[in-house]
């Protein structure tokens, strides 16, 4: 066996260049199935870890994937609000530790603008159970102060002590906003940064935190959308109104016991004051990625169809290598070597083929996950730092292998089916 493997090494080598393109296409569809299963990983446990600690997320009744999405990511629009009183009965439940109220609706330069109060910063967790830090500043504690997350602060620019305005309506989708659009800018109230949060790896990052109450004031003189002509109404003028909001659109909830969440759960759903619901986030999850899961399996998909194709194209190398090697294997064969011993070398070939380009892959994505896993973290989301070889992927690489087993059973029987005197009988 060893002899046959060093002839097999020895006889690649020979054709050195055609046999690393094969090994190349093999290394890339390893990638590209890897980097399909570490970024998917990755999205489920960043999706996981930006509602740590949250037993329900409670909203108007609607979709659950669209309340989580909504509360949770910042994405898309509130269909329905759910009134402040509603709030203030829940948050009294005694099974209830804790409460964070949501609204959504407004923007700055692209990123979501989050109405909430200082027990955001207190009870929100990510990741595992962490709580969020500041890297300078801290809560807002009054009216038109700020919260920004690290994205925002990063690519923007900002300091604590910087003054930014809000936008009415919601974010765009691309992050982009337009300086010469000035007609829903809030412009009479800036606000004033007053903490920036570490990076989080979760939708935090992304957001600018205000009080309701400033959310309320600098909507005092706009209706509909739009300001109210000729109605201005100055910062110092707007501590003396009633700045308690009228609405929410959702509320995070934390149990003293997370046993009674289904119990909390039912009291919600059968509020009498409005139609109201409560989901639980883990179960939402699954739900959202069922929906995702089709997008998922396409990908998948393709990357197999890249790995049969590198396999296929190998074999087929393999193949019409054995017409120029009729003199090789038929001088084997005169010296003893059997059909058996000739399809032992082809399938080593084969197999030292697959495990070159399985290495190269593998090798490929640690690398690629090392040099750039820093700023898909910071542009994404994506903690790929923390990915390691799982079974998961011990399963997928042991697939291709198996596989490139296969393909070179083919030009090994051909090889086995040539005669020595095929071999030594020149083709006229």
């Amino acid at each position: 066996m060893k002899t046959l493997f060093l002839i097999a090494l020895a006889s690649a080598w020979n054709r050195r260049l055609t046999l690393a393109l094969s090994a190349l296409s093999i290394a890339l569809a390893v990638v590209l199935l890897i980097a399909v299963t570490r970024v998917r990983d990755a999205a489920q446990t960043s999706f996981a870890q930006a509602v740590a600690g949250v037993d329900l997320v409670a909203g108007p009744q609607g979709s659950p994937v669209q309340l989580l999405l909504h509360a949770v990511f910042h994405l898309g629009e509130a269909t329905d609000t759910m009134r402040w009183q509603s709030y203030q009965t829940l948050a009294a439940d005694p099974l209830v530790a804790w409460s964070i109220p949501l609204t959504l609706g407004d923007s700055h330069r692209g990123f979501p603008v989050l109405g909430t109060t200082p027990a955001f910063f207190r009870h929100l967790r990510y990741g595992l159970q962490q709580p969020l830090s500041f890297s300078s500043g801290e809560p807002f504690n009054g009216l038109f102060e700020a919260v920004v997350g690290a994205e925002v602060a990063a690519r923007l620019g900002y300091r604590t002590g910087d003054m930014i305005t809000l936008r009415h309506g919601s974010a765009h989708l691309d992050g982009h906003h337009d300086d010469h659009d000035h007609g829903a800018e809030h412009a009479d109230m800036p606000f004033r940064i007053v903490g920036i949060l570490l990076p989080t790896g979760t939708p935090v990052d992304r957001t600018v935190h205000v009080s309701l109450a400033s959310l309320e004031a600098i909507h005092l003189n706009w209706q509909g959308g739009m300001p109210l002509p000729g109605l201005a109404i100055s910062p110092q003028l707007a501590t003396k109104f009633n700045l308690t909001p009228k609405t929410l659109d959702a509320v995070l909830i934390g149990l003293h016991q997370r046993t009674d969440v289904f119990r909390v759960q039912r009291q919600i759903a059968d509020f009498t004051g409005e139609a109201l619901m409560a989901i639980l986030p883990g179960l939402a999850m699954d739900e959202l990625w069922q929906l995702v899961g089709s997008v998922e399996r396409s990908l998948q998909g393709v990357a197999w169809l890249v790995a049969g194709a590198g396999l296929a194209g190998m074999a087929a190398v393999i193949l019409a290598g054995l017409g120029e090697r009729r003199r090789e294997l038929a001088i084997l064969r005169s010296v003893g070597a059997g059909p058996r011993h000739l399809v032992t070398l082809l399938m080593l070939e084969g197999l030292t083929l697959t495990a070159a380009g399985l290495l190269t892959g593998l090798a490929l994505v640690e690398g690629a996950s090392y040099l750039f896993g820093p700023w898909i973290s910071a542009r994404l989301g994506l903690d790929l730092s923390t990915s390691a070889f799982n079974a998961a992927e011990f399963r997928l690489v042991a697939s291709v292998f198996a596989t490139g087993l296969l393909a070179s059973l083919l030009p090994a029987w051909r090889a086995s089916r040539m005669s020595l005197a095929d071999g030594l009988v020149p083709r006229l």
